[in-house]
């Protein structure tokens, strides 16, 4: 019977190994908490930031397929997150993940080296871009690149979050 249970522990060890790791920078807990749920259920292996200055580091350390960021985390901006990550790390998928959901926040988000932005709750949409940008990177596109925020699905949602 041991035998069983160290081949169940040695083959979910592998199995973590195999999980793509994706820092997630949010500072509600509730968020945080379904993020983490939700990252973990999808075979992630989520690591999360709840400030800059934790962010900075874990994006420092490196090792991660996707960052998902909000664009507003308490006295800071998401923004000015992607752009110091941006100023170390040009290949890191970034993502924007909140509530902000305005034409110029989306624009702000993307120009500030974000390749996504999906407005909150867009699960659906969240999961697609998620898909996209880890399991199906396009390897002809540049490391970074704006998109026109007409271009985003998260536009269908802007008016809604007015």
């Amino acid at each position: 019977m041991p035998r069983c249970e160290v081949e169940m522990v040695d083959t979910q060890k592998s199995v973590a190994k195999l999980r793509k790791r994706i820092l997630l920078v949010d500072d509600d807990e509730d968020t945080r908490i379904m993020m983490r749920f939700l990252l973990l259920e999808y075979g992630y292996e989520p690591i999360i930031a709840t400030s800059l200055s934790d962010a900075l580091e874990s994006a420092r350390a490196g090792g991660f397929a996707l960052c998902i960021l909000d664009h507003w985390i308490t006295r800071s901006k998401g923004t000015e997150l992607c752009q110091q990550i941006r100023a170390f790390d040009s290949f890191t998928p970034i993502l924007f993940y909140s509530g902000s959901g305005y034409k110029s926040d989306i624009t702000e988000g993307l120009n500030a080296g974000a390749q996504a932005y999906v407005v909150k709750p867009d699960f659906e949409g969240l999961m697609q871009s998620i898909a996209k940008l880890v399991d199906q990177p396009d390897s002809e596109a540049p490391h970074y690149q704006s998109q026109k925020p007409c271009d985003s699905p998260s536009d269908r949602s802007e008016s809604s979050q007015r």
